[in-house]
């Protein structure tokens, strides 16, 4: 009877141990219920977008840029080489635009400056040829830039192909012009990659050289674009085909300046809002300048010396003038 009633105490002990056990669990449970539940991911504050500089544009949709530098060329005929497009003119023996893409990579130069001028093999009509130049008293001058195409053979090869070449009196080509391609390869440095296209303002009536008759511009205009994310910016200029000793500034205008003289519509696979922003945009502070590129600081008579150019008037036998000369007209004191 005693061991019955030991075994009824320690069943009732047992119940009771298991009633708080699970009584306490279930309110643990009710009370982690109440509570707010945590995640490992951790919560990111919004992005904010960075402050841009004055006039730069903030991309609002995706645009391919696959040819974003090329222009609008319907019914017209391109001539695509391996590091730029350009479209020829014919009646003026001369791209009317040079069109390419340069990369922060690209400006590192890999191959040397060959000097190999050659007529262009895919300009079917023929382009100008080194007769047209010789004794002209004007620089073979390049649209696309030797020194940016130095990171390929090929590219530099095709730089020299005279379909990309235009007549430039000395004291522009080898100064102001010069000038301006370097800047241009520190923006690209700069800004990873931006699209340039560049050529001469081609207009009726303009003089001529060689058997070809290759016109000699007055001027000529380059727009450079940055297409960066998030924002983007553009820049051009237009400069006279002379010396000049003002800085590149000087010669910042519009997109939309450029083409009212020239008749091209650039970058037309933009959205047409963003487009008109860019190309009304003249805005300087919007990229960094090379003081040092751009303004010599050697003392003023190395820099007078280092600025002569040979005379680009002619003789009376024909041939040009071997004087050199630091005038802005880039004729010595007989030819001016």
């Amino acid at each position: 009877m005693r061991k019955k009633v030991n075994l009824l105490i320690l069943c009732c002990i047992a119940i009771g141990f298991f009633y708080l056990f699970f009584s306490s669990k279930k309110q643990h449970e009710d009370t982690t219920s109440d509570q707010p539940q945590t995640s490992s991911i951790p919560v990111l504050e919004k992005p904010t977008v960075a402050e841009t500089k004055k006039d730069t544009i903030i991309i609002s949709e995706e645009v391919s840029t696959d040819g974003l530098e090329i222009p609008a060329h319907a019914g017209q005929r391109l001539t695509r080489h391996f590091a730029y497009t350009l479209l020829y003119n014919e009646k003026h023996e001369q791209a009317a635009w040079v069109a390419y893409q340069l990369t922060k990579k690209e400006t590192i130069r890999v191959y040397e400056r060959s000097n190999d001028f050659n007529e262009d093999p895919l300009i079917a009509s023929g382009s100008a040829t080194d007769f047209d130049y010789k004794r002209s008293g004007y620089d073979r001058g390049h649209l696309a830039p030797a020194a940016d195409m130095g990171w390929s053979a090929t590219a530099m090869r095709e730089s020299f192909f005279y379909s990309n070449m235009s007549p430039q009196d000395p004291g522009f080509n080898r100064g102001i012009w010069k000038r301006l391609e370097e800047q241009v390869r520190d923006w690209a440095w700069e800004n990873e990659v931006i699209y340039v296209v560049t050529g001469p303002v081609l207009t009726s009536n303009l003089p001529n050289i060689g058997s070809n008759g290759v016109s000699i511009p007055s001027y000529y205009y380059k727009v450079i674009l940055d297409y960066s994310q998030p924002s983007v910016k553009a820049i051009a200029f237009l400069l006279p085909n002379q010396s000049s000793t003002a800085g590149i500034q000087t010669y910042v205008v519009s997109i939309n300046e450029i083409e009212k003289l020239t008749g091209i519509d650039f970058f037309p696979t933009l959205p047409d809002l963003q487009e008109e922003q860019l190309e009304n945009q003249q805005c300087e502070a919007c990229w960094t300048w090379n003081v040092y590129k751009t303004r010599t600081k050697r003392s003023a008579s190395h820099a007078s010396l280092s600025a002569a150019v040979q005379c680009s008037g002619m003789t009376k036998k024909g041939n040009r003038c071997k004087r050199k000369t630091t005038d802005p007209s880039g004729r010595c004191y007989q030819h001016q």
